[in-house]
């Protein structure tokens, strides 16, 4: 992948994870555009073989995410922005950055529930999807994003941060300044 293609990914994420842990909402101007400049970007940079990896970047992200969007479990926002930054990305790294979120989110929701003391509660709840999961039934509302109560844990923050740490230690790896 070549820095400037991975340096507007990086700019992407920190734009889309401002503006997720500001408001708590990624805006469409920004993950749509940011699909299209990925598509760009690659294709500028490495032609066709660019392009198609970039449109398999952003289709494995938005396919992998999608039953996370489904169960209500993960905003649209987030879900579009992993789409635009496998358009950056390409594939092979997304799924990284993708592994790498997922252990981020976890940090932040476990510092969110001792904060805001729910570990009870917390636990209540794992319980109850590991028991719809078992009878193969669909979870109850009082464990997705539609419940008021819930916490939530800005994923778009998440997927952010760990495409920016990917960002710089490729560049440090690169000796890229």
């Amino acid at each position: 992948m070549k820095p400037i293609t991975l340096g507007l990914a990086v700019a992407l994420a920190f734009i889309a994870g401002f503006t997720d842990w500001r408001w708590r909402r990624i805006p469409n101007w920004l993950t749509v555009s940011g699909f299209a400049a990925g598509l760009a970007a690659n294709a500028a940079t490495a032609g066709w073989g660019g392009l198609k990896t970039s449109l398999l970047g952003a289709g494995l992200g938005l396919l992998l995410l999608l039953p996370f969007v489904l169960l209500h479990a993960l905003g649209a926002g987030d879900w579009k922005l992993a789409g635009a930054l496998g358009a950056f990305v390409g594939p092979a790294i997304l799924t990284d950055v993708l592994m790498a979120s997922v252990f981020v989110a976890g940090l932040m929701a476990f510092a969110l529930v001792i904060y805001k003391r729910r570990i009870k509660q917390t636990l209540r709840n794992i319980g109850a999807m590991l028991a719809s999961m078992m009878r193969f039934h669909m979870p109850g509302a009082e464990v997705s994003l539609d419940n008021p109560q819930s916490l939530k844990v800005p994923y778009g923050v998440a997927l952010a941060l760990s495409t920016i740490i990917y960002g710089a230690w490729t560049f440090k790896m690169r000796g890229i300044r």
